[in-house]
């Protein structure tokens, strides 16, 4: 039964979402306050987190940061405010996805459902290669000259979509269907965020790059191996 971390400062809001959330077949634990959600996060390894973006003691977006510098772990934001400018804040932090206040519990429960899908191991022929870059679907563990890379849920996938097919070009457009679906979430400016993430992590260089290509004016592809 995947465990669902719910932080939020108004009890209300945590007893709507965790009603809906074990209706669904979830196991749901709650934080009150920033801090208490990073050490409960770091505790119980949840297998998502939703969480609140105004919080007392630690604002939603820092507690984001904090457990984003030590876990993978998708996180689904609640946020009263829905403009271009937040949503790029919410990337930033390492948000996967966010609903926004007020909310249709069903939907939130839905962004939960999706985002645990994608992140399920999908069948595979085996581990993805392209020169030192190597991605296994199964363990969903990503590898650079030997060095394990922790990647977020939607960064693997962005990662692993391009990886399936080397040398193809993928448009922000095609990217956007791929990984998000109708989400919502990202637009394509969040393509190049999510890009961008990948390269810093992998240690690529977008001047020079060893395994993600900008093509001008169209979008990305993984390099062909040598």
């Amino acid at each position: 039964m995947p465990t669902v971390l719910v932080v939020d400062d108004e009890a209300n809001i945590r007893e709507l979402v965790s009603v809906y959330l074990v209706a669904a077949g979830f196991a749901v634990e709650h934080a009150a306050t920033g801090p208490e959600g990073v050490e409960k996060e770091a505790a119980l390894k949840p297998d998502l987190v939703v969480l609140d973006i105004m919080l007392p003691g630690l604002g939603g977006l820092d507690v984001c940061r904090a457990i984003r510098e030590r876990s993978p772990v998708p996180i689904v934001m609640l946020t009263a405010r829905d403009n271009a400018l937040d949503k790029v804040a919410l990337l930033e932090a390492g948000a996967d996805d966010y609903v926004t206040k007020p909310f249709d519990p069903p939907e939130l429960v839905a962004r939960v459902r999706a985002i645990l899908r994608r992140a399920r191991p999908a069948p595979s022929a085996g581990p993805l290669a392209v020169d030192t870059l190597v991605l296994d679907p199964e363990t969903r563990e990503v590898t650079v000259d030997g060095r394990r890379v922790e990647l977020t849920a939607r960064e693997f996938d962005l990662l692993e979509t391009m990886m399936r097919a080397p040398g193809v070009v993928f448009s922000r457009e095609k990217l956007l269907d791929r990984v998000w679906g109708a989400s919502g979430f990202v637009d394509e400016r969040g393509v190049d965020v999510h890009v961008r993430h990948l390269r810093e992590k992998l240690g690529d260089d977008a001047s020079s790059p060893r395994f993600i290509e900008t093509v001008r004016g169209v979008g990305y592809r993984v390099r062909r191996g040598d």
